[in-house]
């Protein structure tokens, strides 16, 4: 099973970076597969640290994948690193493996400190297509354009029905992001 969080991580100088991820549990410990080049692989091969944040804003991660900083952080209690203040849980971790890939290598980070903020409430639909979408957003490259626009022609039921405030600003930031993809890429074709 694959959970989608936040991982914030800081380079040799102690600069922050908050980047989504998909986290596997494996035998205690998370494993989390960043592409090559990543800047969050960079910062935990330099420190050996990071931060496992779970949120239920998604305006988080819409806002780390089209450059919008929608967060506020605080220093982590037991490593150089950061958690996000609106956090309703944070893991401090510490590399503890690496299974080196040509794409992904997987880094199995061990929890050192764990903190619960808040209550988890429940689920809400639109919270889930605004993750989908962060997905697909952050694979345009990859995907066709029929898929991603039915994909988001489907999720928009969600955020139609039982999007909140929240929801809303992160779905029209990422939709913005798609429009814009599209847009330069038709450009470059006429160019």
């Amino acid at each position: 099973m694959i959970y989608e969080i936040i991982i914030s991580s800081v380079n040799s100088h102690g600069d922050a970076h908050v980047a989504p991820f998909g986290v596997q549990i494996q035998a205690g410990l998370a494993v989390i597969s960043p592409y090559k080049p990543s800047v969050t692989l960079e910062n935990i091969l330099a420190t050996n640290h990071a931060v496992l944040n779970i949120t239920d804003d998604v305006r988080v991660f819409a806002g780390a994948l089209t450059r919008r900083q929608a967060w506020s952080l605080v220093y982590a209690e037991k490593i150089i690193g950061y958690r996000l203040v609106d956090t309703l849980l944070h893991q401090e971790l510490r590399l503890a493996k690496v299974v080196d890939d040509v794409l992904r290598p997987q880094l199995h980070m061990e929890v050192l400190h764990e903190v619960q903020h808040q209550p988890f409430k429940g689920f809400n639909r639109a919270q889930a297509a605004v993750i989908e979408l962060a997905v697909l957003a952050s694979r345009l490259h990859l995907l066709t354009k029929d898929k991603v626009l039915s994909e988001i022609s489907y999720l928009q039921i969600a955020i139609d029905k039982t999007a909140g405030e929240r929801e809303l600003q992160a779905w029209r930031w990422l939709t913005e992001k798609v429009e814009n993809y599209y847009a330069e890429q038709a450009g470059e074709n006429f160019a």
